[in-house]
């Protein structure tokens, strides 16, 4: 079921190869369908937003009733799961928690002669959170999407879900979960007309500064449109998981925890990377018993089938070298001593240490935000965080003994770049005619 690719004979370009070719920043013709959606909805506001609505999700709506309201929330708590209810908010103090860590302050300094350089932070002001819908409902998508954002500060956050087809009703996990989170305002609207109608605004959704959370690729697509708009997350690719282990792993574990990402897509990608081939086996094995209990079962296997591999190398270090090529979403480090080889990871999305720290902990409950870099963007890019709904202004100050002091240099930076006005605008300070002959 699962390639294997022994490193040890130096094969090494075919994984490398078919992981770069699951990426969906290639889709020609999705990309000019989105284009023309988000046209419409720029120009026609909700008009648009309701016949898209229509059309895909096959729900007739008038714009006043596209914001889900406050008696719809009350019942969602009603008809919520309690036990779901209390893993939400446990949930929801972990990552609160862990992002509250991530928080920082404007800083100044101030230096001899007047001087005082600094940094302001500021959180954006309307943040808008999509939440996939469908035949799923993600309620930790809304939590790890809207908290750091409501750590950050943001004033507003709007966030955007597909209705339920036929009814138009929301799922009441994804309600209860973004109440518990404190989403101000909620909009049943999916798809590329959700993401065009928070990017430009329209009668009655409002217009956003920043466009965070993860869709199908119309909603990917439509974040890349209207980037520049207004700001996005990332362009999220298939999901991936890289498990690191060597012999003092255990199988059955090893295979949940690649199965765990191979269910959520035929394009997800789950590799194991060993120092053994008895290990690989006995992977295999249990991989083969587990997916015939999977309900995803046809889309585990196809994943698995096309993007599965086990890696075998001679030793950890050389398996090290594999994950930071790769640089996968979520790496496992299922291995005698996980922190030492940490220190070796240079890049990765998320990374659990140990047999008992498992992928979905993270996904769910741990705190940590499960808004990844795909697609090998590990290598530059973060994980969802604080950071990501503030903006920063530079601040300067200088008095005028000590601008007189630096204004030579200036000037003649200025002028070298062919400048005249940039050098005027200091040597116009020092004019004793506008400063009353002094």
């Amino acid at each position: 079921m699962l390639k294997v690719i022994d490193l040890r004979n130096g094969r090494d370009s075919e994984i490398f190869e078919k992981l770069a070719s699951r990426s969906q920043m290639e889709y020609g013709d999705v990309l000019r369908r989105v284009e023309d959606i988000v046209k419409d909805v720029r120009q026609d506001g909700d008009r648009a937003v309701v016949k898209y609505t229509s059309m895909f999700d096959k729900v007739d709506l008038d714009p006043e009733s596209l914001r889900v309201t406050e008696e719809e929330i009350r019942e969602a708590y009603e008809k919520i799961d309690s036990r779901l209810l209390e893993v939400i908010k446990k949930a929801r103090e972990n990552i609160e928690k862990f992002h509250e860590k991530q928080k920082e302050n404007s800083w100044f300094t101030t230096e001899e002669g007047g001087i005082i350089l600094g940094q302001m932070y500021r959180p954006l002001e309307v943040v808008g959170v999509y939440v996939p819908g469908g035949t799923a409902a993600y309620p930790s998508s809304v939590l790890m999407n809207t908290l750091p954002a409501k750590v950050a500060g943001v004033s507003k956050i709007v966030m955007l879900t597909p209705p339920g087809k036929g009814d138009g009703k929301i799922n009441p996990a994804i309600l209860a979960a973004a109440s518990e989170a404190g989403v101000d305002e909620i909009y049943r609207v999916g798809g590329a007309q959700a993401v065009a109608a928070a990017a430009f605004g329209t009668e009655n959704i409002p217009k956003v500064d920043k466009i965070v959370g993860p869709g199908n690729i119309y909603v990917a697509m439509a974040k890349r449109t209207v980037y520049g708009y207004c700001d996005i997350d990332m362009i999220a690719g298939p999901s991936e998981i890289m498990v690191v282990a060597d012999d003092t792993a255990n199988p059955g574990f090893v295979a949940a925890d690649l199965l765990s990402q191979a269910e959520h897509d035929v394009l997800a990608s789950c590799i194991l990377v060993t120092t053994s081939e008895k290990l690989a086996q006995e992977v295999e094995k249990e991989l083969v018993r587990q997916l015939e209990a999977l309900p995803r079962k046809e889309i585990a296997q196809k994943s698995i089938e096309d993007f599965g591999a086990v890696i075998i190398t001679e030793d950890v270090d050389k398996a090290v070298e594999v994950v930071n090529r790769i640089a996968p979403e979520h790496l496992e480090l299922c291995v005698k001593d996980p922190f030492d080889t940490l220190s070796d990871i240079k890049n990765a999305g998320a990374i659990f240490l140990g047999n008992y720290s498992s992928e979905p902990l993270g996904d769910y409950f741990a705190g940590p935000n499960h808004v990844l870099p795909t697609s090998g963007t590990a290598r530059f890019f973060s994980p969802l965080n604080v950071s990501d709904f503030i903006k920063k202004s530079s601040i300067i100050s200088y008095s005028r003994k000590a601008l007189e002091n630096i204004k030579e240099d200036i000037i003649l930076f200025a002028e070298a770049e062919g400048l005249k006005a940039h050098a005027n605008a200091v040597r116009i300070r020092f004019d004793k005619k506008l400063n009353g002959g002094d």
